[in-house]
């Protein structure tokens, strides 16, 4: 056994993540839970007794409540005005707080060819993701068919300032792969200024690093997508890690598990890919790329990865087998009974968007 696993002590609930801290004493540092984005954020402050734990907690709530309720695809906000507006094919002042969400969003599609294309919020609706619940029934042929026929993009999304117009009429964004990762970002980015040394955000399993507490790295735990934990990896401040798994959002219908991640070439919930994780220092592209590589497949995850400017990835396939990028097999440490990732080289890194 690995002397250093014994000194590794979760400090995060979440089954998502678990925080760990290799060391011989207590960590000092401090934690806090509440609801945000639907999921719990989780955020361990360092060090122990120096902040005001309750009105740092008031702060990031208050934030990520403005963010959610502006980002939501599928109730009143400022995402909800722009998808009423966008299939008008008309011109209109954008709310300031979505601009930067089609401006990621779009840099990512191109990247990717459009295996990411936050403009098909229609298909992801059609599916039962549209609701706080998911549930189905799923889309039918003769559905997907039409969905798939004409499918928007973000390219649809015209831009002159501040001001926005559609040109497809079934136009509807749906962040939910590049939201969740900016908002941690920025809630991370928020306790820096409040003054905090040290933290980690973390949101369902998605998490940034702030320094680093008494000088150590942060350590890890990536989850397995049957459960448990996959593993082990150290951040230092300022890294990011996210995971996008088919375990995440879903429901079963007719005894078949649909999850929430869909292929926009298929219309239908990706296949070979369980889980996605992602190391790099953007949260929003970091959640997007973990997305992206779902999509992408165990063939052309390695490509995908390395046009979005990732060269920390790994991922765990259908058949059990987990592959990583080579930086990333050089940091993380698999626990037992998992294999040792396979190496999977990347074609010459593209353009971060």
């Amino acid at each position: 056994m690995n002397p250093r696993r014994t000194l590794l002590l979760p400090v995060l609930a979440a089954l998502t993540a678990m925080l760990l801290v290799a060391c011989e004493r207590t960590p000092e540092t401090e934690q806090l839970q509440f609801r945000a984005f639907g999921t719990l954020v989780e955020v361990a402050v360092a060090p122990a007794g120096e902040y005001d734990l309750a009105g740092i907690e008031r702060e990031l709530q208050a934030e990520l409540d403005i963010l959610h309720a502006s980002w939501h695809a599928w109730e009143e906000g400022s995402l909800g005005r722009t998808n009423q507006l966008l299939p008008l094919q008309r011109e209109f002042s954008a709310p300031p707080s979505v601009l930067p969400l089609i401006e990621q969003g779009r840099a990512v599609e191109e990247a990717t060819d459009g295996l990411f294309n936050p403009a098909l919020g229609q298909l992801i609706a059609a599916w039962g993701f549209h609701q706080d619940e998911p549930a189905g029934p799923p889309p039918d042929a003769d559905t997907l068919a039409e969905l798939l026929e004409d499918p928007p993009s973000m390219g649809d999304i015209e831009r002159n300032g501040v001001r926005l117009t559609g040109h497809h009429p079934d136009l509807q964004l749906d962040f939910g792969g590049l939201a969740k990762g900016a908002a941690v970002e920025r809630a991370r980015d928020l306790l820096a200024d409040l003054g905090v040394e040290a933290a980690i955000v973390n949101a369902g399993g998605d998490l940034m690093t702030l320094g680093r507490p008494a000088g150590r790295d942060w350590r890890i735990g990536i989850r397995h997508p049957d459960g448990g934990t996959l593993g082990g990896i150290e951040l230092g401040g300022g890294e990011g890690l996210f995971t996008s798994g088919d375990y995440e959002r879903g429901y079963e219908h007719e005894g078949e598990r649909i999850h929430h991640v869909i292929d926009p070439r298929t219309g239908r919930p990706t296949e070979g890919v369980r889980s996605a994780t992602v190391l790099h220092g953007d949260g929003g592209l970091a959640d997007a790329a973990a997305t992206t590589l779902m999509i992408a497949g165990p063939e052309h995850w390695p490509e995908y990865a390395a046009r979005l400017g990732i060269d920390h990835a790994l991922v765990v396939l259908a058949d059990g087998r987990i592959e990583a990028t080579p930086a990333m097999a050089a940091r993380v440490e698999i626990g037992e009974p998992h294999p040792e990732p396979e190496v999977r080289e990347q074609p010459e890194a593209g353009s971060t968007p």
